[in-house]
């Protein structure tokens, strides 16, 4: 697109580079800004343009613009506002999606900014712009008519009784009480809504100061608030039938039309169907759709041309019957979801090589204008991190593998060992602020039936159902698991083939080879993840083809064992290596390979050499979240998009679905019925299906259901988030009565947190500045939390002395899962050697222990999950846990007074530059200085200790002494 300055405003100088609303009244037919202060206050008789700036996750912004029309504007001021708009889409680069708003006739994206409503108020500048502050003004009395179930379009109608009806919802505004009129046939979703616009009038008209009422129709005079609404009207009478509007015209049967604007005229394009390729970038097109009008201006079009377009889309709306349609516009390679999706065939990506380039030409114009360009030059990629769980990860886990149609406890030893061609349940426990909370699901192997599928999400749903509702269910499918999963999990290994019947049914049906992993065969792991609290073991075909640079593997056969790593490989992909070698062969002697340095014998296990990439596996990023309010009936899902939501926009009769690209949530509010709550994964999987918003999105997207008050942090993080709301008894309606009445919240017994702050116990590891002493690597010591003298000795009885240093005990020993405990090590015990250390250790002074890492759960009076026997059994060497440093550990200058090493807290925090080694990094906290520790903690080292376990981890985790 070519650009003139002369066809450029110095008004919208330096607009758009940073999020938020700005606004632009047209006066004298200049765009002139309008004060922050009087964001929301249009006139009757002017227009505005309005610009919403979008930051997205992609570090890029987006912009929506929107010309606002009122219904007493003159025809020259609104072409003046259409012209303005395209100007200020090209000082933005020309990649604007243009919107135009009539007054009354609002798109709900417009309306979203300007929450719960807007009001406009007679006149403007053509007339004089008179007008008197509100508060300064006799209050006349006034009637207004709302409209709305997510966002409300509220209009000043006359104030009589005809002007009610029973289908909407009226609020009277008088002297000294406000009246909300529901009409029978209004919902409570309604209801609710228009009550945001009651408190708004209580708030901007009496100061926050006037009663409010709440009238039902039907309800007569024996009601005094009923009786006193009607008084308003000279006494009660039966209301008319709502009067037929052109408002009301059903657009389905609309025929969708296509046209050229070529020279200010349309003309019609003939198609037996509406394609991509109609579309020529060197024109604009009109799509009439009935309700919207669609504006399509092709990329190398010319700002006159675009100009003449717009003129000539208000002229054929000037005299129709659409004269109060949506006109949308839209530039190529630019076009929203809506557009695309009413063509017969679009193609899923579109290059837009030119749309940079236009945008460097219009920064480089106003820059050699002087003007300030900060900002609308292409905005810098963010930086990509690693995901963080949102999560307690020092919770209780339980699995179940699926076998035909029951689910079979597994060991904790192996239950962190999962086969591709199983399916299995998974029960999380994690403490809450005040109660326990469960997040309980499914995972799907890629070789696994549907037959178990469907009986491990039935399996599931009894479970959740168990727990009367207040767990988050979730359904993940191997690969595509989410952060939250891994992090409980912590090591995770995948082996390929299966365990379960139906695996079984599956290889003798399909006549295939069993591929279920043997110790004693060749096999190749896949080693991935970004640190000890989040890695993985992937069993992938024994083929040189499945190697990648990126990362580090296994690779077996009998007895011969090969660690390989990628030159793409960081340290930290290293040490990952070597904890998952002692996981699936420990004590076995490796033979280290880096890439490039391979002997033949590493080749001649894969089958020979062949090429491998070196990219990293794509992960499915987040994207920015979109809200939808969502109807299931008869397979039929129908959604419409909350824009700019918030957690009101949540109703409690309602099903949302929360769309992040990565992964899905489906809300279901407290008083949805049983039905629809038990269509809650098919509604999720349904959305995935039909992929909405054309994004692309798979099938095995993970997906979670979340019931209204147990809405765990990794959702309400989305939200800026009341857990007293979530709580609240009542629907809708009486909730939002209760507090624009009263001002209170009326809530359950006991409401829970849901403050999404620190979950810094599991985090990811960002670079080797910031790793914990339980990150570091060195071959020439064992990397094991808390190993106190006594457990070495134990633990040394069953090393090989011929074999290489570990790095991790064995595992019979390690705790793998959180208070996840081997019942076996109860039979190390037999070796003389190490009872000996270990009664010494435990005749040791009793001060000079530190408080063992005991989970204590509050009591609580919710419903108790599954217990696993084995659990409840507590290994040998959890009674080593609690001692104190190693041998070798260096004593600081001091001692505290149970005998500890003293050391600073800057050295002693998990992103300490000058970590401290060789102390138990479970116990951090404890090798503070009294004085130290009260100053961080705000007590006593004994009045901490006495705190439950989950207390305690919250503080360490604030100050990453976790």
């Amino acid at each position: 697109m070519a650009v003139s300055m002369r066809d450029l405003d110095s008004a919208f100088q330096g607009a758009g580079q940073k999020a938020g609303l700005e606004i632009w009244r047209i006066e004298n037919f200049v765009p002139v800004p309008v004060p922050k202060s009087s964001y929301g206050k249009f006139f009757t008789g002017d227009a505005y343009v309005v610009l919403k700036t979008t930051a997205l996750k992609s570090g890029s912004l987006h912009h929506d613009i929107h010309y606002w029309l009122g219904k007493d504007t003159s025809q020259d001021e609104a072409g003046t506002a259409a012209i303005k708009t395209v100007e200020l889409d090209a000082t933005l680069g020309g990649r604007a999606v243009q919107y135009r708003e009539v007054q009354g006739h609002e798109t709900e994206k417009f309306l979203s900014y300007f929450k719960p409503c807007i009001i406009p108020q007679e006149g403007g500048v053509a007339s004089g712009f008179r007008h008197t502050e509100v508060n300064e003004r006799e209050h006349v009395i006034r009637l207004f008519v709302c409209r709305g179930k997510h966002v409300v379009h509220v209009q000043e109608v006359p104030f009589a009784r005809s002007s009610l009806n029973h289908d909407d919802i009226f609020i009277l505004d008088t002297k000294s009480k406000i009246f909300q009129f529901n009409g029978a046939n209004s919902s409570i979703q309604e209801r609710a809504k228009a009550l945001e616009v009651v408190q708004y009038i209580k708030d901007t008209y009496h100061n926050g100061k006037c009663e409010v009422a709440a009238v039902e129709d039907g309800k007569l005079m024996a009601d005094a608030e009923a009786g006193e609404f009607w008084g308003f009207f000279g006494g009660f009478a039966p209301l008319p039938r709502k009067a037929a509007s052109e408002d009301a015209k059903n657009w389905e049967a609309f025929s969708t039309k296509l046209f050229c604007v070529a020279k200010g005229q349309t003309v019609p394009v003939e198609a037996d169907s509406l394609i991509r390729e109609l579309l020529d970038t060197n024109k604009c097109y009109l799509l009439d759709c009935g309700a919207e009008i669609y504006m399509w201006m092709g990329r190398n079009t010319s700002l006159g041309e675009r100009k003449s377009a717009s003129a000539a889309a208000e002229e054929l709306l000037r005299d129709s019957s659409q004269r109060k349609a949506h006109v949308i516009r839209i530039i190529e390679g630019f076009e929203t979801v809506k557009f695309r999706s009413k063509f017969d065939k679009w193609p899923q990506i579109t290059e837009v090589a030119v749309s940079e380039d236009s945008r460097s030409k219009v920064a480089a114009l106003l820059r050699r204008q002087g003007l300030n360009v900060k900002g609308l030059m292409k905005a810098a990629p963010v930086k990509e991190e690693e995901p963080q769980p949102y999560i307690d990860c020092t919770g209780n886990l339980q699995v179940w593998r699926v076998n035909g149609k029951e689910k079979t406890l597994i060991p904790s030893s192996d239950q962190s060992k999962f086969y591709s061609g199983d399916c299995y349940i998974f029960q999380y426990t994690y403490a809450g602020e005040d109660e326990e909370e469960y997040l309980s699901g499914t995972w799907f192997g890629k070789k696994s039936i549907e037959e178990e599928r469907s009986a491990a999400i039935s399996l599931a749903s009894k479970m959740v159902e168990s727990l009367k509702l207040q767990a988050v269910q979730a359904r993940f499918y191997e690969g595509k698991e989410p952060v939250q999963f891994f992090s409980i999990f912590q090591s995770f290994i995948v082996y390929k083939g299966g365990l379960s019947s139906g695996y079984k049914k599956y290889v003798n049906e399909n006549a295939v080879t069993d591929e279920t992993y043997s110790e004693d065969g060749i096999a190749l792991f896949r080693v991935q993840g970004s640190g000890p609290d989040n890695m993985q073991a992937i069993q992938v075909d024994p083929v040189a083809s499945s190697l990648n640079s990126s990362y580090c593997y296994i690779l077996h056969s009998g007895n011969t064992v090969f660690t390989w790593s990628g030159s793409l490989t960081t340290t930290v992909d290293q040490e990952l290596l070597e904890r998952q070698l002692d996981l699936i062969k420990p004590n076995m002697q490796s033979k280290p390979q880096k890439e490039g340095t391979e002997v033949e014998q590493f080749w001649n296990l894969l089958g020979g050499k062949c090429e491998y990439p070196s990219q990293k596996i794509a992960k499915e990023q987040e994207s920015d979240p979109h809200l939808f309010s969502c109807t299931y009936s008869k397979g039929n899902l129908k959604l419409t998009e909350i824009f700019n939501f918030t957690q009101d926009d949540l109703m409690t009769e309602d099903i949302f679905i929360l769309d992040c690209h990565s992964d899905i949530f489906v809300w279901v509010g407290r008083q949805v019925d049983s039905k629809s709550r038990s269509q809650a994964l098919s509604i999720g999987e349904k959305f995935l299906e039909h992929d909405f918003l054309l994004e692309n999105l798979s099938q095995e997207t993970p997906v979670y259901i979340v019931t209204e008050g147990s809405e765990p942090p990794f959702f309400t993080r989305f939200f800026n988030w009341d857990s007293a709301k979530s709580v609240m008894h009542g629907n809708s309606f009486q909730r939002k009565l209760a507090v624009v009445k009263n001002g209170v919240t009326p809530t359950l017994a006991k409401p829970k947190r849901r403050s999404p702050s620190s979950y810094g116990g599991r985090s990811t590891v960002a670079d080797k500045s910031q790793r914990s002493r339980s990150m570091s690597f060195s071959p020439d010591r064992v990397r094991v939390r808390g190993r106190s003298p006594a457990f070495n000795a134990l633990a040394a009885n069953f090393e090989n002395p011929n074999a290489r240093n570990l790095s991790t005990p064995p595992p019979v020993v390690r705790k793998l899962n959180p208070k996840s405990v081997t019942p076996d090590s109860a039979k190390l015990a037999s070796k003389s050697a190490a009872i000996a250390a270990l009664s010494a250790s435990f005749e040791r002074p009793k001060e000079t222990m530190i408080p063992k890492s005991v989970k204590l759960s509050p009591k609580i009076n919710k419903p108790k999950p599954e217990v696993n026997a084995k659990d409840s059994i507590t290994a040998i060497s959890s009674g080593t846990e609690a001692l104190t440093t190693k041998e070798g550990a260096k004593v600081g200058e001091t001692e505290d007074e149970r005998g500890l090493p003293i050391f600073p807290y800057e050295r002693l925090k998990t992103s300490s530059i000058d970590p401290v080694t060789e102390i138990d990094v479970t116990k951090r906290e404890a090798y503070l200085s009294a004085a130290e520790f009260k100053e961080k903690f705000g007590m006593t080292k004994e009045a901490f200790y006495k705190l439950p376990k989950w207390r305690q981890s919250r503080h360490k985790m604030a100050l990453q002494l976790f």
